[in-house]
């Protein structure tokens, strides 16, 4: 395997991160792609994939060609089930051997090495997941309709709606009540058409307004931000229960929200050993070789 190349990717509902290592364990490159949530399509999530591995590859001095060469790792976001995993391998892409599992595992592996212990992944969507003597325990992640409490999608959501409560006279109308409206000129029809257009990305955009002006005393900002708090502490919780014995927050939200945790949850939180792309390559190291090579 020494002229095999490892590549760990980072399928994120945000965007794509990869990693490139070679069989040294050099690190050779990393780049960036698009959102790939395999809630939005296997098409646009492979897309991203590649894009990212390419853009890895360049900033290594690898070319395209070198792909063909790669085992890869694929922690994705929306990773939930084997038919959607076969939805997303069946796209064209120039990878012979791969090995995937959700985003919450490679965050995981990355944070503990393989050992005992959980995650809480905060940032457009959340997701948690621990490992305790072999034994997976997932908590939340189940997509932005459903789920992910505690994240900036949810803050986004929440903020609008309480905006909205303010405008029709439920609510006081608050500065950050005010900075919201202000992107619709105060019309609520404006809010519906926008947010049912909308994708979690976009709502999430909202989080560092709202965490700004909470952190500045504004009623509807602090209301949003403990509602979140409450969200991210109770999937931590059940993470503590199970037996993990300290819990790693990641995510682009995961330290904004630490202060505003119970001191329960602050005094459990651990730092992580590696990143989630240490955590794909990990699991890149497991890739088989896929049945039919889906060609670039």
């Amino acid at each position: 395997m020494a002229d095999t190349l490892f590549i760990g990717i980072d399928g994120g509902g945000t965007h794509c991160r990869a990693r490139i290592r070679d069989g040294e364990g050099r690190v050779r490159g990393e780049g960036t792609g698009g959102p790939a949530n395999l809630r939005l399509g296997p098409a646009v999530a492979m897309a991203s994939i590649v894009d990212a591995a390419k853009a890895a590859a360049a900033a290594g001095g690898l070319n395209d060609g070198d792909l063909a060469r790669a085992a890869v790792g694929l922690g994705m976001a929306g990773a939930i089930d084997e038919a959607r995993n076969a939805q997303l391998l069946a796209q064209p892409h120039p990878f012979p051997r791969v090995a995937i599992d959700t985003d919450a595992y490679i965050a995981w592996l990355g944070a503990f090495a393989g050992g005992d212990g959980a995650i809480l992944i905060i940032g457009t969507g959340s997701a948690g997941l621990a490992v305790v003597k072999g034994r997976r325990f997932n908590v939340g992640g189940w997509g932005n309709v459903v789920s992910d409490d505690g994240s900036g999608n949810e803050i986004g959501k929440h903020a609008i709606r309480r905006a909205l409560w303010a405008l029709d006279g439920m609510a006081p109308m608050t500065a950050l009540a005010t900075k919201i409206l202000d992107r619709f000129d105060h019309e609520p029809p404006k809010v519906v058409t926008w947010s049912d257009q909308a994708r979690p990305t976009d709502f999430a955009q909202l989080a560092p307004l709202v965490l700004d002006y909470a952190g500045q005393g504004d009623a509807l900002g602090v209301a949003v931000i403990e509602a979140a708090a409450e969200g991210a502490a109770r999937i931590a919780d059940r993470l503590l229960a199970v037996g993990a014995p300290g819990l790693c927050l990641l995510g682009g939200l995961g330290e904004p929200l630490r202060p505003w945790l119970p001191k329960r949850i602050q005094e459990r939180l651990v730092a992580a050993q590696g990143d989630a792309m240490e955590g794909a390559l990990r699991l890149a190291r497991a890739a088989q070789p896929l049945k039919q090579k889906a060609g670039a």
